[in-house]
């Protein structure tokens, strides 16, 4: 089974071509990425109207270039995926209508893949890795904590309730007039300072509920940096490696809570996977092994190039849906929200 998926929710074009093995696990054929952080840097952020035109302007040339690294054609292909939601609308429309045009051309089957569950399922790609697991997400757009059952069976456990940890690493950034976008920047920084010296808040820190929050922390950095204004390069690369260390208590805390959490609603947890674009901080890997090593967990992180967003996890999520017999017809609409859990998506209908 050969699936192509494509990735166009916020400011990556991604195709990819992954092949189902017959002893488990994927393998990736093609994995073409362009980047748009060169049309975003002048912003410090994400500007959908450019994200869009600059998807429509390289989405056909990154599909023609994945069937080559491929070395296939749309007739080899068993199934195509496109990523539905969530995400910059404008995007994801470009994105789902690609492959439902190539879907309709070649008479294949047609996935809609929700960007959400194509993360939780990412690490499954290499094999060996059997539901339950506890899934740990921090991106740009999303902090959450769930309970991954099964393909499509998905509990919430606990999620940020204001800014997403990546964005608190983007906005942080921008603050203290780093580039864009921010991890990369805030975790070179903290390397060479000091993280005890400027106390700030662990938000959200002994709560039962595994929820999290990162504005008022954000906040702290900003005011500590208007305090002692104007900032020293020491002074920057002291106030990043504070915050990181936040952070890094910060989800340890909320990651003991979710435990207790996922063992009173799903039993007891043997894996920890963590994924999304943060994940490729090493701070925060080696922070999560030390604390997988002394919760007795098995930790599971995809490699880095699979931690941001990239066309293979749309793939990989459309061979695991298809494989269950799963597809969509045309009619699957683009969709800006779109909640994982089952919980999450009657709220989501209810309020609509």
């Amino acid at each position: 089974m050969r699936v192509l998926g494509i990735e166009t929710t916020c400011d990556e074009t991604a195709a990819a071509i992954v092949r189902l093995k017959p002893e488990g696990g994927g393998e990736v054929l093609a994995d073409e990425v362009m980047s748009q952080i060169a049309e975003h840097q002048t912003y410090g952020g994400v500007v959908p109207e450019l994200a869009a035109r600059a998807h429509i302007e390289v989405i056909d040339r990154l599909i023609v270039r994945a069937f080559e690294a491929a070395g296939c054609r749309l007739a080899d292909l068993d199934g195509i995926a496109a990523a539905a939601g969530p995400g910059l609308i404008g995007g994801v429309v470009i994105g789902l209508t690609t492959a439902k045009a190539l879907a309709l051309a070649a008479r294949k089957p047609f996935i809609a893949v929700n960007h959400l569950e194509a993360h939780a399922l990412t690490a499954r790609l290499s094999g060996g890795l059997d539901f339950p697991y506890l899934l740990l997400l921090v991106s740009g757009g999303h902090t959450q904590l769930v309970a991954v059952k099964g393909v499509g069976n998905y509990l919430r456990l606990g999620a940020t309730v204001d800014d997403a940890v990546g964005e608190a690493f983007d906005k942080i950034a921008k603050v203290l007039g780093l580039g864009y976008p921010g991890g990369p920047f805030v975790e070179r920084e903290a390397l060479k300072g000091n993280p005890a010296r400027f106390d700030l808040p662990r938000p959200m820190l002994g709560r039962e509920k595994p929820d999290f929050s990162f504005s008022g922390l954000k906040t702290a950095v900003r005011l500590e940096a208007e305090r002692i204004a104007p900032l020293t390069s020491a002074d920057v690369a002291d106030l990043c490696a504070s915050f990181q260390a936040a952070v890094i208590d910060t989800l340890a805390d909320r990651l003991r809570a979710g435990l207790r959490v996922f063992g009173d609603r799903v039993g007891p947890c043997q894996t920890m996977v963590v994924a999304g674009g943060v994940a490729a901080n090493n701070a925060i890997r080696r922070a999560l092994m030390r604390f997988c090593g002394e919760a007795g967990l098995r930790l599971v992180v995809p490699p880095i190039p699979l931690c941001t967003d990239n066309g293979t996890m749309i793939a990989w999520a459309g061979i695991e849906r298809l494989t269950l017999g799963l597809s969509d017809d045309m009619t699957f609409a683009a969709r800006p929200r779109w909640p994982l859990d089952a919980e999450g998506e009657a709220a989501h209908h209810g309020k609509a």
